[in-house]
């Protein structure tokens, strides 16, 4: 068999476009981008439960979403784009949620059961849709042109983004303001601009962050942007239980307010820190007193210090050893050592070692050895030379042992350079003397005194 009939068929690649709209979070594909406009019913599998309730849910942007009633009994499914009623006109919206969940979802809204609900017209035909397409695309001017009217009427004010209704009759523009801002005036300039309805919804600034979107300093997208609806203030009070650095760069998130994450854990640490000692609790033993240091909740452990205000002499122990402490304390007991007996070898055992000094704060200040060249040369064999070793030759006599240098005698190095080579011929120096000799003579002549002049003298200056 040839190479053709051993592959094996490859399935295609799954296209957007096969891909069906569904609610489920597990599924991959493009359908399900996950965000806060998306819901996971899981009343699914249940039956009868899709034909219980008559309301479905449908978003709109911005996290926008409302309940409207099917009374035209249409088969609406997750996804679907759906015509709803609105004041005036009508609205293009996408259902998120049918069935039984809708009434859960409604309950957890504290929705009243008079208030009134607009009903869904129809699904969304082509004509709708490119109306609606249409509408979309004038939202970056007049968000663009509206910003400049609202800085001409001096108003202090930032709209951040315009929402046009599904028909183009009506935009409402989101807006944030620190202050109250009578915007009275920029409705009318707004209405006579763009010829439509306005309307004005103040957002926050948290709802501004989950509105853009982004990346948090845990690496992961913005809770308000992917999956949070509501926001709970924060306090800096749960900084305080969760002992965090009450640092305002490290607390605030990209809205310049307190991170929603300091909320998430700050109940079991309130509930583990009710197990734990005061913080003013000394304890007494026979050497010192000591002061509580540092607290970790969560591990249960208890770090004390017999000092107040620095640490010094610091002891970690359990929040166990600490209440058996106090209790020998109340009794008139006091304790040769706040560590039990048993704990010395457990530290022991646990005591950290940077073996190879890779904890080092200085270990990039020093200098890496250079390897030498040549160090993978083999060594040499019997009867075969280093490269580097110099080998004596017949012609130039046997080879003399090299002496220190403190140990040589004065003027050998003169009578080695003057000696004759064994061929008779001259040396490199004798050749050099012989070519300039008026050269060689003034070379050898002493050199004046500095105190003295050139004849002989002393220096007028140095005299007296």
């Amino acid at each position: 068999m040839n190479d053709e009939q051993n592959k094996l068929p490859v399935p295609p690649l799954p296209d957007d476009s096969d891909c069906v709209q569904c609610s489920n979070p597990c599924c991959g594909g493009p359908c399900n981008s996950r965000s806060n406009l998306h819901s996971y019913n899981w009343l699914d599998d249940i039956p009868g439960g899709e034909a219980d309730f008559d309301i479905v849910e449908v978003h709109f942007k911005n996290t926008r979403r409302g309940f409207y009633r099917n009374s035209a009994h249409l088969d609406l499914a997750v996804g679907d784009l759906v015509a709803v009623e609105a004041n005036p006109g009508h609205d293009i919206g996408e259902v998120a949620m049918t069935g039984r969940l809708v009434k859960l979802q409604m309950r957890r809204a504290n929705l009243k059961p008079d208030i009134e609900i607009l009903r869904v017209f129809r699904k969304a035909k082509p004509a709708d849709l490119e109306r609606f397409e249409a509408a979309k695309a004038r939202e970056v001017d007049t968000m663009i042109r509206s910003r400049k009217i609202a800085t001409d009427l001096g108003l202090k004010m930032k709209i951040g983004d315009v929402e046009y209704q599904g028909d183009g009759n009506k935009a409402i523009f989101y807006y944030i303001a620190d202050e109250r801002v009578d915007f009275r005036q920029l409705i009318k300039v707004l209405a006579d601009v763009f010829k439509i309805r306005v309307e004005m919804k103040q957002i926050g600034a948290r709802q501004e962050a989950g509105r853009i979107g982004g990346i948090g300093p845990c690496g992961r997208p913005l809770c308000c942007a992917s999956w949070m609806t509501n926001f709970v203030s924060v306090a800096t009070s749960a900084a305080r239980f969760q002992d965090i650095s009450l640092n305002p760069q490290k607390l605030a998130g990209q809205c310049a307010k307190l991170k929603c994450c300091i909320n998430f854990e700050v109940d079991t640490y309130v509930e583990a820190s009710k197990q734990m000692p005061h913080k003013d609790t000394t304890l007494e033993t026979k050497d010192a007193t000591y002061y509580q240091f540092k607290v970790d909740i969560l591990k249960g452990e208890i770090t004390y210090s017999t000092d107040k205000s620095v640490p010094a002499n610091l002891v970690t122990i359990s929040r166990e050893r600490v209440f058996e402490v106090m209790a020998l304390n109340r009794n008139g007991v006091k304790p040769d050592k706040l560590l039990p007996d048993d704990a010395e070898h457990e530290v022991e055992i646990k005591a950290f070692g940077d073996i190879l000094g890779q904890d080092a704060i200085n270990r990039f200040d020093r200098k890496k050895k250079r390897k030498k060249k040549g160090g993978d040369r083999k060594p040499a064999q019997e009867g075969e030379h280093k490269p580097n070793e110099r080998v004596d030759k017949g012609d130039r006599g046997e080879r003399r042992e090299r002496q220190p240098r403190g140990e040589r005698p004065q003027g050998e190095r003169r009578e080695r350079r003057e000696r004759p080579r064994p061929d008779g011929g001259m040396s490199r120096n004798d050749t050099r003397r012989a070519q300039r000799p008026d050269k060689v003579q003034r070379n050898r002549q002493p050199k004046p005194n500095r105190r003295e002049g050139r004849d002989g003298s002393q220096n007028a200056q140095n005299k007296g």
